[in-house]
């Protein structure tokens, strides 16, 4: 089981770059990169890049709507030069609240989309002549749109690797089933691992059933936060919010995919009360809603043999990298909690 850190995009990044090399030393395998609408990932990641030697780097996730396959390709192959093969794209459909409020960039045809981009950036990759007749991407241009210029070109640089890792977020049915198809790895959120067979299990299994033997198995990508200790419970309040935020607030009412995975979680009540009120402003209102078992079940908050118990069930659910947020208050706590969940994980 591989041992992944996301760094927080909110502030503080060049601070936690600086640190990244203990957390190397410490046993951190991957390192994820997100965008929302903050910077964007890819100059962050370039920086990551020049400072480290071993870890891997990752996206996660770059929208798919708001850069063409073509240059997805482009960034995706230049990341992995200048780490030395060490990149992984992960992408994401991200929302309509982002995509369409941020970016200006009508929020269609997600998993279309999705699927006409990993197959244009392995074509990108392989430098193939770039010809693709898609539903939603067609290059060239075709005959009566733009200038009728444009011709197949392939990438003038030689990829380091042909094949590039991709990951997909998706937590949706049809999504998943994709994703098992045709990704590298995949990444859900809001990871439980006892409810996992039960609301992913059949998307999976459709997909898998279609997958390239050559991709190898699926690399599963949870996310939970640490804190190892028997005075740490109270730091599970600390995720009540981001909870909220997500069941609540990100997406409409009727078009929101984490108030969905909630209410397949059985929180049919919960996830609706949460929605109702985060969209009215209440906020702490909404927070103090989201179940305590959803937070526990989640999270990796406790004591060591809790701890233990928890990442044993999530290897039995299949995962095989652990994306974890230390919650220690100095770097040095930080680099024990990553030793520690090492440890416990090998």
């Amino acid at each position: 089981m591989r041992i992944g850190m996301a760094l927080n995009y909110s502030g503080g990044f060049k601070e936690t770059v600086a640190e990244l090399a203990d957390y190397e030393r410490a046993g951190l395998d991957i390192v994820f990169v997100a965008e929302a609408y903050s910077f964007d990932a890819v100059s962050q990641m370039g920086y990551i890049a020049a400072k480290t030697d071993r870890l891997e780097i990752a996206s996660g996730i770059l929208p798919i709507y708001s850069r063409t396959p073509t240059l997805l390709a482009m960034t995706a192959a230049g990341m992995d030069y200048v780490s030395d093969g060490r990149f992984t794209l992960g992408l994401g459909a991200s929302g309509p609240q982002v995509i369409e409020g941020f970016h200006g960039v009508p929020y269609t045809a997600p998993l279309g989309r999705t699927r006409e981009v990993i197959e244009i950036c392995r074509k990108v990759w392989q430098r193939e002549k770039l010809s693709y007749d898609g539903k939603h991407y067609t290059l060239p241009l075709p005959e009566g749109q733009g200038t009728g210029l444009g011709k197949p070109l392939k990438i003038i640089n030689h990829p380091v690797r042909p094949r590039i890792p991709i990951v997909v977020a998706a937590i949706g049915p049809k999504n998943v089933e994709l994703t098992a198809e045709l990704a590298e790895g995949w990444e859900p959120i809001f990871y439980v691992p006892e409810k996992a067979g039960e609301v992913w299990g059949p998307s999976l299994a459709a997909g898998m059933a279609r997958r390239d033997p050559s991709l190898g198995g699926l690399d599963t990508i949870a996310q939970a936060a640490l804190a190892i200790g028997d005075d740490v419970q109270d730091l599970l309040e600390l995720g009540r919010s981001m909870a909220a935020l997500y069941i609540g607030g990100m997406g409409a009412k009727g078009k929101n995919f984490y108030n969905e995975l909630a209410r397949r979680y059985g929180y049919e009540k919960e996830a609706e009360q949460i929605q109702d009120l985060y969209l009215e402003g209440k906020k702490q209102e909404a927070a103090a809603l989201v179940p305590q078992e959803l937070l526990e079940k989640m999270s990796l908050i406790g004591s060591e043999g809790f701890v233990r118990d928890r990442i044993q069930a999530m290897k039995e659910s299949g995962v095989t990298t652990l994306n974890v947020a230390p919650m220690g208050r100095t770097h040095e706590e930080r680099i024990k909690l990553l030793e520690k969940v090492k440890e416990l994980a090998s």
